[in-house]
Formats: C-alpha cells, structure tokens, sequence
C-alpha cells in the first residue's frame, strides 16, 4: 500500500475517507487549516499531517512541495476541502473579496495541489486523483437553477479541470486516474446535522474510486461521479 495525501482531512468526509484508506494499509499525511482539529483527527489515525491555508496559494504551494520532499510521490491525492459562498452571492451581489475566497479555496487550491503532487504521480504512471465537487456545480440536470455563484462556479471550473487532465494523461492508459464526486447532501459542518446521509454514505464513492480495479479498456476515468455512477454536468 502507498501514500495517501488528503486535503480537509480534519473533520467530515476528508477524514472519513482518510480513515477507510488507513483501515486497508495506506500511509496517510492529513492536510488542513485549522491546528487543533488537524491534530486531533491526525492523532486519532496515528498519522503525519501539514497544517496548511489553501487560501493562500503561493504558500499552499510551498506546502506541497515540502510534503513531495518529505514523503515521496503519493499514490493516492484526495482533495476533500472547500467552502461554502454566502448564501446572498449570486453573480450580480457577490463582492470581489467574497469571489476570490471561494475560488481560491475550491479551484485555486486544487490546481495547485494537482500541480505539484499530480505531475509525480503522472510520471510513475501509478495514481489516483479523487476530487470532491459538487452537484451544485452541473451545466444541466437538476440543481441547475442559479444562486451561490462563487460555490456552483468554482465547482464546474472543478468538474472541468478533472475533465481537462484525464484528456491530457490518455484517460488513465498511463496510470493516472483522475475523477470528480458529487457526495450528496452529507452531515458535515456544511451539510449540517440535518443532512440525509451520513459522512460514510457521503464519502463511498470517493473511496471505491481510491481502490478500485481499472482496466483502460473499459473502464472510465475523467468524470463527475455520484453513487458510484457517472453523471452528466
């Protein structure tokens, strides 16, 4: 079993998908913002973490190369952060400070930490790349009805960027696979306790797409996916 680097691996579906991965033998490194809930989480898994402000993107960079020195090349990259914009951001009321928080965070960071970890990754052509996204970031579909301008667009810049990469590396015929999820309305801190699923519920898909099986010939990789099943965006 290999390295597993997961971003908002503190609390909810981070840690929870950082969890099931060390149950089956990975080496885990969580990575988070906040000291104390990353060294509680860190301590409960008896593994190395980085505390590490996403928003700030020069020194996320930093971060992860420090992280590539430290460990070595990850096997597994889960990027589970991101937060939620305000609930009156739609397009034409979001301020700069409001849109540039919640991109940095969603779509910024994860370019980032695909930039660094990914490349390595490409090149021992033996990696998986989870992202989690979300439904709300969908062209089309369901959900598809506005509002939360900076959450949804960030998202489909996501949903794009997996898209993007799995072209560029040859839709996983060169080891890389590289996939979004959609977790469904999940019991974390911003799903809220009232959520239908629970964080393990939440988290599945993220977890079969970190262990399963793939054959280039027939199985897919690039995609957003949600219970296990592509959907469309």
């Amino acid at each position: 079993m290999g390295l597993v680097v997961v971003t908002g691996g503190s609390r909810g579906l981070g840690y929870e998908t950082a969890r099931a991965l060390q149950a089956i033998g990975h080496q885990i490194v969580l990575v988070a913002k906040d000291p104390e809930r990353l060294a509680e989480a860190a301590s409960k898994l008896s593994c190395d973490y980085r505390i590490i402000d996403l928003e700030n993107i020069d020194s996320a960079r930093e971060s992860f190369r420090e992280i590539l020195t430290t460990f070595g090349t990850p096997e597994i990259l889960v990027l589970a952060h991101g937060v939620m914009s305000e609930k009156i951001s739609k397009t034409l009321r979001t301020t700069n400070e409001e849109w540039r928080r919640v991109m940095a965070i969603n779509l910024d960071s994860v370019f980032t930490a695909v930039n660094i970890l990914g490349g390595p990754m490409a090149e021992a052509r033996n990696g998986r790349i989870i992202i989690f996204s979300a439904c709300l970031g969908r062209m089309s579909g369901p959900g598809n009805a506005g509002g939360l301008a900076p959450y949804r667009i960030s998202k489909a810049g996501v949903n794009a960027l997996v898209r993007n990469l799995a072209h560029e590396t040859v839709h996983g015929s060169r080891g890389l696979l590289v996939d979004a999820v959609c977790p469904n309305h999940t019991r974390t801190d911003m799903g809220g306790p009232d959520a239908p699923l629970s964080v393990e519920q939440g988290a599945d898909t993220a977890i079969w797409l970190a262990t399963r099986t793939f054959d280039p010939a027939v199985d897919k990789t690039g995609f957003l996916w949600e219970e296990r099943h592509i959907i469309e965006w």
